[in-house]
């Protein structure tokens, strides 16, 4: 049996062909409305199907937001699943927004879900939630690990909130976002030309104040609807912007539900960011 190609390495690659953009696929039921659509799992397929059909063969990361899919039972998530497929099918990498985090045998059983190739919710990637300690994460990375898949772990999240637990000293005099990010660059070394653990750091951020050199993807929401833009990335990101994956969803899902409009949104940013980050 081979060994599966790291996500690092494919991420790396689908970037390099495809730009750095990653679209979130969220359907908010106000979204969903101004598609034209009833808030009910007929149209959460439809938006969804329109997303992948439009942009699955060309932007370098689509990333569904399971809640939106979940709030529908077992259909939701049956759209969820055939969803993940075609998008693999269509050689977008899938990257689950789920920010799962648990203990033991739970979180081995949410690696099972998203990071094992057998399951029908298997995912390039999986966001992942690090505050009940780094070490809480070891089943999905080492799941990750073993299926070639990728894990992005929550660092310096975008909404207010989070500062009070992420700008929290740890005993050793450390931010805890620091002490995660600096547990994510040890996964990482000497990974080439990227490693597969990535950190959620929000683009909406007055500043990072940390060390973002990881080796490792940067995935940033917060482009678009939540106030940031492409030319806020050199600012926060410093040196490190050149692994930056900016990612947006009402910024691009807000152009449907024409395909036409949803593909010219989706290469406007990745042409806007691409020059940021080469710049970088």
């Amino acid at each position: 049996m081979s060994t599966p190609t790291p996500f690092g390495a494919r991420l790396h690659e689908a970037v390099r062909a495809r730009g750095p953009l990653c679209v979130g696929i969220d359907p908010h039921a106000s979204l969903l409305k101004d598609w034209g659509l009833d808030d009910d799992v007929a149209g959460l397929e439809r938006f969804t199907r329109t997303t992948v059909e439009a942009l699955a063969d060309r932007v370098a990361v689509l990333k569904p937001q399971s809640a939106f899919f979940e709030r529908f039972g077992s259909r939701g998530v049956a759209v969820l699943e055939k969803s993940v497929a075609e998008a693999r099918d269509a050689g977008a990498l899938v990257l689950m927004d789920a920010k799962r985090g648990d203990i033991g045998s739970t979180m081995a059983a949410y690696a099972a879900a998203f990071l094992d190739p057998s399951s029908p919710l298997f995912s390039d990637a999986l966001t992942l939630s690090p505050y009940l300690g780094f070490g809480s994460l070891r089943p999905a990375l080492s799941a990750a690990a073993a299926s070639g898949s990728g894990v992005f772990v929550l660092a310096l999240t975008s909404n207010p909130e989070g500062a009070e637990v992420q700008r929290a000293t740890a005993v050793d005099g450390r931010s805890l976002a620091q002490l995660m990010l600096d547990h994510m660059a040890a996964e990482n070394v000497d990974a080439w030309p990227l490693g597969s653990v990535g950190a959620v750091v929000g683009a909406t951020l007055a500043d990072a104040g940390v060390n973002l050199a990881i080796n490792g993807p940067l995935l940033a929401p917060g482009i678009g609807a939540q106030g940031a833009t492409p030319a806020d990335l050199p600012r926060i990101f410093g040196s490190s912007v050149g692994n930056v994956l900016p990612s947006v969803s009402r910024g691009v899902l807000s152009h449907g539900p024409g395909a036409a409009a949803l593909r010219d949104a989706a290469a406007r940013l990745a042409d806007e960011t691409a020059a940021v980050v080469s710049g970088g």
